[in-house]
């Protein structure tokens, strides 16, 4: 897991205090880069914001210039505010209907949120213009940043799944030359994890959050993560369901190319 419910108390960073306005600004995400969404809520309106803290490396900027395009077309956070200081980065959004998908209501009852995964994912792939986007999550433009950072010695093979643990940086990255044929090109969410689809409480999804890294590229590169993050935040069994809700046969061949290149670096 890359990002998680906070289970300690986080200080509120200056940035947010002052974007919070003397509003309460409460803790709900956590990013294992040391990134931090808050919820700030006044009266019956909610926002949020994203702080992340200086050489994090979050991409909050891009994250930002991504809602900015993809709002036109689909629901997705609108940006009101962003700035930052000596400390960090912030982007201020409002918030959209529905919880995440991994809240504790759907944890309690994974079917219908998966369902909802799929079917928003296909949704959003259907409705944002591959001619239009001027931004790329194409294998090769991610694999050439992978060999940047294996150059730079900042990949973990540690880290990986254990389905690809006994593959060596280099050998992987020599595998992931190998790309399939693209099935259907589309704009990807580029974090299609779980946590990122959003679900109202009559199942229906109702937008999508995080998308830093938005892009052009095979749909298999979304279907291939959304489907792996079930297992990770609801346990087996729920793939099936998930590509069918979507409209499509899993693949196994696209499956674990872009899972491998997910390893590499997202």
């Amino acid at each position: 897991m890359l990002s998680d419910v906070p289970e300690k108390e986080i200080a509120v960073p200056d940035a947010v205090r002052m974007v919070a306005a003397g509003r309460p600004a409460r803790p709900v995400w956590l990013n294992v880069l040391g990134g931090v969404t808050f919820e700030i809520e006044s009266g019956d309106s909610r926002s949020f914001v994203k702080f992340a803290p200086a050489g994090s490396g979050l991409p909050l900027a891009r994250e930002a210039e991504r809602l900015a395009w993809a709002q036109r077309f689909t629901p997705v956070p609108q940006v009101l505010a962003s700035g930052h200081d000596e400390t960090g980065f912030w982007l201020l959004t409002a918030a959209l209907p529905g919880r995440n998908a991994v809240d504790a209501r759907w944890l309690a009852d994974p079917r219908p949120a998966v369902e909802a995964i799929g079917r928003g994912l296909r949704a959003l792939h259907d409705a944002l213009p591959v001619a239009e986007c001027p931004f790329s999550w194409m294998a090769e433009d991610r694999l050439a940043m992978a060999r940047e950072r294996a150059a730079a010695g900042q990949i973990d093979t540690a880290l990986w799944h254990p389905d690809y643990q006994h593959l060596t940086v280099a050998e992987a990255l020599a595998a992931a030359v190998d790309r399939p044929p693209i099935d259907r090109l589309v704009v990807c969410h580029g974090d299609a994890c779980a946590p990122n689809t959003l679900v109202g409480d009559d199942g229906q999804w109702t937008g999508h959050v995080d998308l830093a890294t938005l892009g052009v590229a095979d749909r298999w590169a979304d279907l291939a993560i959304a489907s792996w993050s079930l297992v990770w935040n609801f346990g087996p069994g729920w793939e099936p369901l998930f590509y069918r809700a979507y409209g499509v046969l899993p693949d196994e061949e696209r499956i674990a190319y872009y899972r491998l290149l997910w390893e590499l670096g997202p």
